[in-house]
């Protein structure tokens, strides 16, 4: 959902000033997040204030010992990990490395439920190596301490694995202790290292983001092999190429879907996967097991939830602007969509109500059949071939959501890592800060009686804990699985 993008901010030039636009956002930020966020005024979390309030008191900590650019973000940081949802928060609006370019000690971290170096340069470490500790603290607390205290949420295993790679990435965060000697073990011999920290490479990067993603694959059904079938679903926020991948898919599958029958199997390739629009993991689904299928199995799953649309101002123009996006991009399925939820929420906010609900309606709809997995006239042949879903720690959002529509056929596996988890509250915007240093996270919604729960995750049911995590390694797994 785009936003006119906000002039470049100007930066601070003193230590005093930095310390002061810190304590002034985090302050900000506090005030907006409970103005205008979903469940400022949420009667299932009552709670919430009181946390906000706590999260506002720890960064205002922080930000009283802020002196440059570095600190400014980690006291934001701090903050925002004390709401603990991924979809809330504060996020500096500068290049963080323009001024002071990150280091790095010649290698990166990859989670497997423990710590392993993902990839290394020169004698810096041996891939492969686990990371046993650091300075006299284990992996895990070294996690703890120098990641999740200001990013990610440790309770949620998915999360160990996106986080990891930025363990040994310095920031300059002034509230860090830098490893500087750590014991890596392999094939049970162990040895000490000291750490030699150095302006981070473009290598450095690259590794970072591909611990999840060895090898990228761009939107699209590829047969690797006779009989099986790779579906890469990247991204759920597609351009224009990506789209039009996404609607050739759907088609190739209407129109050719006896292959799919004889299939050996079908893979959905999530990694890389932040998030988006959720319609278009539905539209494959439904392609795939068929439309009423999946719309029987939803309902029935989904028959108490709730959404609560927060009714304010600005969450309303986020709506309408996002319906005219999809609108110009010829979506007219989630064009009517979102005009529904928009017309809701004006109502609800010319009654004064703080919510509008989508679903009260649905309560005199009649009831699914007493077994909505049961076949019913009308329906296609069904699709009983084996589906493995990759999933990747960082799963959330609407990838999350992906995966609640093929959980629902029994046919399907989860193969990976455990995913990341939402809260209860999505939809987010983004509100600049007077300051201009730093935008809000808004979430317009909250879900009532969603079947996932606040906070609940999915584990694989195949770990893939190879280091490489490449397509090869997934291939494998699902072949030696397909054999047994």
């Amino acid at each position: 959902m785009a936003a006119t993008p906000a002039a470049e901010p100007v930066l601070p030039a003193t230590p005093a000033a930095w310390q002061a636009a810190a304590m002034r956002d985090i302050a900000a930020g506090y005030e907006v997040t409970l103005a205008k966020h979903a469940g400022a005024l949420d009667p299932h979390n009552p709670a919430f204030t009181a946390d906000l309030a706590k999260a506002r008191d720890h960064g205002l900590a922080l930000a009283a010992r802020v002196t440059n650019a570095q600190g400014y973000a980690a006291a934001l940081q701090g903050f925002t990990v004390r709401i603990h949802d991924g979809h809330a928060g504060l996020r500096e609006r500068f290049d963080l490395a323009a001024s002071v370019p990150p280091r790095w000690p010649g290698f990166v971290a990859a989670w497997r439920g423990d710590l392993f170096v993902y990839a290394a340069e020169g004698d810096a470490a041996r891939a492969g190596e686990r990371i046993v500790s650091c300075d006299g603290r284990t992996a895990r607390q070294l996690m703890e301490d120098n990641v999740f205290a200001f990013q990610g949420r440790s309770d949620e295993a998915g999360q160990w694995w996106s986080e990891a790679p930025y363990l040994f990435s310095d920031t300059h965060n002034p509230f860090v202790a830098r490893p500087q000697r750590c014991v890596f073990e392999q094939a049970g011999r162990r040895v000490t290292r000291e750490l030699h920290w150095r302006p981070a490479t473009a290598q450095a990067r690259t590794w970072q983001e591909g611990t999840m993603t060895a090898d990228t694959l761009p939107v699209g059904l590829t047969e690797p092999r006779p009989g099986l079938f790779w579906m890469a679903m990247p991204t759920f926020k597609p351009n224009d190429a990506e789209r039009a991948a996404y609607h050739a898919v759907r088609t190739r599958i209407a129109t050719g879907r006896d292959a799919f029958l004889r299939a050996q199997a079908v893979v959905v390739d999530l990694r890389r996967n932040s998030g988006g629009n959720s319609t278009w993991s539905r539209d494959f689904a439904m392609a795939l097991w068929g439309e009423d299928r999946v719309r029987r199995r939803a309902a029935a799953a989904t028959r108490d939830e709730r959404t609560w649309y927060r009714a304010s101002a600005g969450n309303i123009a986020h709506y309408r602007q996002a319906r005219d996006m999809f609108q110009a991009q010829g979506e007219t399925a989630t064009v009517r969509l979102l005009e529904e939820i928009g017309t809701g929420m004006l109502a609800a906010q010319a009654a004064g109500q703080p919510y509008w609900i989508k679903g009260d309606a649905g309560d005199d709809a009649p009831p699914p059949p007493a077994d909505p997995a049961s076949d019913q006239p009308g329906d296609p042949a069904p699709f009983t071939r084996p589906v493995y879903v990759i999933v990747p720690g960082d799963c959330a959002s609407a990838c999350l959501d992906a995966v609640d529509v093929f959980k629902l056929f029994a046919n399907t596996k989860l193969v990976g890592a455990p995913s990341s988890a939402d809260s209860t509250y999505m939809d987010v915007r983004r509100q600049e800060l007077p300051g201009g240093l730093a935008r809000v996270l808004v979430p317009t919604k909250l879900y009532v009686n969603r079947p996932r729960g606040n906070g609940q995750f999915y584990r694989p049911d195949i770990p893939v804990t190879t280091v490489q995590w490449n397509r090869a390694d997934f291939q494998r797994v699902i072949e030696d699985d397909l054999k047994r």
